[in-house]
């Protein structure tokens, strides 16, 4: 059978304006979902059903493919099995369809495998997920009523502890699987149904109970940042021109160059010295002497025609893996030291190639405390690398 993961993405939000594509922790909201769905390898297909150019973009740059709904399913008032059925008309050799949603970002492989276990294996015909709370309901009372609110799933007389009550089960909105036969009758829980429940860390729903700040630190403690396990960076190296400093030069009467540079970006630089990173500058002009009036004290490649080459001795010379090493750029010629190290990251303003092959995009622009975000940025995977070894 024909199993389908299909995240429904529509350019409209009556909350955030693309929120779907808006980055999260360094990445377009829909490539936390995607990443997990296509790690995962039980998809024969991946899919994205958008209205949008721009979320088309980003999604065939995570590896989906794009079904462009139609505007009668792309209103506010659609439905999600609107959305669906519109794809299953569309393509008849899908058998089963997994409903990612685009708002759970702390889904992870193995709950996605588990699932396609349930219902290709063990036969069932719907799968959603669930997480377990400990939340005590009382009836509700509405404005006017003269009457008392009454406990639902409790004695007030013979209140549980944390420890002694298993809790209650509620959807959390992060999946839906269900075979065709059940969608085309008109519902995606029916059959022999059965829940999956997901671990209440990576249960984040941001449509719901989570506002954007709080759900990066979610994301940066239990997010999934890949097959490969996250090492622990060792060297920085990052592009002058544009990360550095703005990409400006400015030529006084007598002909000596000036750029500008922003000092936070001197004090991230500090900082990951400080945090034992080496860091190292490279540009593919000669600004030996900006680097110099700038003292750094940092080792620094100019007249570079070959980033990568350059990038590639470093890494040699100082016996790291490529998980070690840290990449800031913001050019076309960027784009292969990107992919390469373990850790890549650009400016708000890089071009469009550059921001493709980054891992991470900065919310600053380059001379503007790029440098500086990203060495947080860094510190905070350091920080989850550190977790996981004490696990």
């Amino acid at each position: 059978a024909h199993l389908a993961a299909l995240v429904l993405a529509r350019g409209g939000s009556k909350g955030i304006p693309l929120k779907n594509i808006k980055l999260l922790a360094g990445v377009p909201l829909i490539g936390w979902v995607l990443r997990a769905a296509v790690d995962a390898g039980v998809f024969h297909s991946i899919w994205v059903s958008t209205d949008h150019d721009e979320i088309e973009k980003v999604a065939k740059q995570f590896g989906a493919q794009v079904h462009r709904r139609s505007p009668e399913v792309s209103q506010d008032s659609s439905t999600s099995l609107e959305a669906i059925t519109e794809f299953l008309n569309h393509h008849h050799e899908v058998d089963i369809v997994g409903n990612i949603q685009a708002t759970s970002p702390c889904l992870h492989p193995s709950d996605l495998i588990k699932v396609a276990d349930l219902i290709q294996k063990e036969g069932f015909d719907s799968v959603f997920s669930v997480v377990r709370r400990h939340q005590f309901r009382w009836s509700e009372v509405k404005k006017g009523e003269n009457k008392m609110t009454e406990p639902q799933n409790l004695n007030p007389a013979k209140r549980y502890r944390r420890q002694d009550w298993p809790g209650e089960l509620y959807e959390n909105g992060s999946f839906y699987f269900a075979k065709r036969h059940l969608i085309e009758k008109g519902y995606l829980q029916g059959g022999k149904m059965a829940y999956y429940e997901m671990r209440a860390e990576h249960s984040v729903d941001i449509d719901i109970d989570i506002d954007w700040p709080i759900a990066e630190q979610r994301v940066l403690s239990f997010g999934y940042f890949g097959k490969e396990p996250l090492k622990e960076v060792k060297l920085l190296v990052c592009n002058v021109d544009g990360c550095l400093t703005n990409g400006r030069i400015y030529v006084t009467e007598d002909r000596k160059e000036m750029v500008s540079y922003d000092y936070r970006d001197l004090v991230g630089i500090d900082l990951l010295k400080k945090r034992g990173i080496q860091v190292r500058l490279i540009s593919e002009r000669d600004c030996s002497k900006t680097l110099s009036a700038m003292q750094l004290g940092c080792i620094a490649k100019v007249s570079a025609t070959n980033k990568l080459q350059v990038l590639e001795d470093w890494q040699k010379d100082m016996g790291l893996n490529w998980k070690e090493v840290a990449y800031l750029g913001n050019e076309e010629s960027d784009m292969n030291c990107l992919k390469k190290a373990g850790m890549s990251g650009v400016p708000a303003d890089a071009c469009v190639v550059a921001q493709k092959a980054a891992g991470y995009i900065c919310k600053s622009s380059g001379g503007c405390g790029a440098v500086r975000e990203f060495a947080e940025h860094i510190f905070l995977l350091l920080e989850k690398v550190n977790s996981a070894r004490k696990q």
